[in-house]
């Protein structure tokens, strides 16, 4: 097998080394070919790499353009399985409520929206991802650098996903059906109680509360909306099941794992809908 990664990000990385032990040979992308990888601007060699491979994985983000891969390689996708990061971001606000795969495509985000949906169109599987985490990229590392805060907002709730169940997630679903799927854990709840548990974890007192309109037009952006993310659907068609089921156990393997001496490390970047 021959997969051909677009976006050798922090979730592309962990995805590839799940697969090359299984035997599967893997090519990938990044804007320079650092490390070995394909620079995307490399279109020779992409596209010798796109017509070999029996999948293809696009990590990349849409821009303000539209989608990269699609407007660079469209033409060069061949008959490869396709495969899609996306974002529960689509969804946009559901006020709290659960979200499927059935659930109407509204997100404040047109760009995002427009390349979920041009990716189902070729019939690629779409993961679609809500906060990720791991390591050296989780709230354990963002408290212990001092960046973390809570925002005190009642009632509003976000899924995340570990990113080894994400990996997993993928891999199992590389040869799946075509369409949409949840990769998200199984207990949604307020990022406060997240950060909260995290600070405990390391013996630290609760970040501080900074109130919403202190915060960058991002960050408020990202806390307008609320919405909880059912995962049933990849649970019956990929046989998946999340290994850290929620924050809780999550964090307690990361921090189990994790030097003594984290509050002297770099800052980590933030978690949200980042791939």
């Amino acid at each position: 097998m021959r997969l051909l990664i677009f976006g050798l990000g922090y979730s592309a990385k962990v995805i590839a080394a799940r697969l090359a032990p299984r035997g599967w040979r893997v090519a990938a992308t990044t804007r320079d070919g650092r490390d070995g990888t394909i620079a995307f601007d490399d279109a020779e060699r992409v596209r010798f790499e796109a017509g070999a491979a029996t999948h293809i994985l696009s990590s990349v983000p849409p821009g303000e353009a539209g989608d990269p891969v699609l407007a660079a390689y469209g033409d060069a996708l061949g008959v490869a399985a396709l495969a899609y990061l996306s974002s529960t971001g689509v969804y946009g606000d559901a006020g709290g409520a659960w979200v499927d795969e059935s659930a109407p495509i509204r997100g404040r985000r047109a760009n995002r929206n427009e390349a979920d949906a041009a990716w189902l169109a070729r019939g690629a599987r779409v993961f679609r991802l809500p906060g990720i985490y791991g390591p050296g990229r989780s709230p354990l590392d963002r408290v212990a650098a001092g960046e973390a805060h809570r925002t005190g907002i009642a009632g509003q709730v976000f899924s995340r996903i570990h990113v080894e169940d994400l990996a997993e997630g993928v891999a199992k679903g590389l040869d799946a059906p075509p369409g949409a799927y949840n990769l998200a854990d199984d207990h949604p709840c307020a990022q406060d109680e997240v950060v909260a548990f995290a600070a405990r974890l390391l013996g630290l007192d609760p970040p501080p509360v900074v109130p919403l309109e202190a915060l960058s037009p991002a960050a408020r952006a990202f806390h307008a909306e609320n919405r909880r993310v059912a995962n049933g659907r990849a649970k019956r068609l990929l046989g998946w099941q999340p290994r850290y089921a929620d924050y809780r156990l999550g964090l307690r393997a990361l921090n189990a794992t994790t030097s003594p001496v984290i509050a002297s490390t770099a800052p980590a970047p933030a978690s949200t809908d980042q791939r």
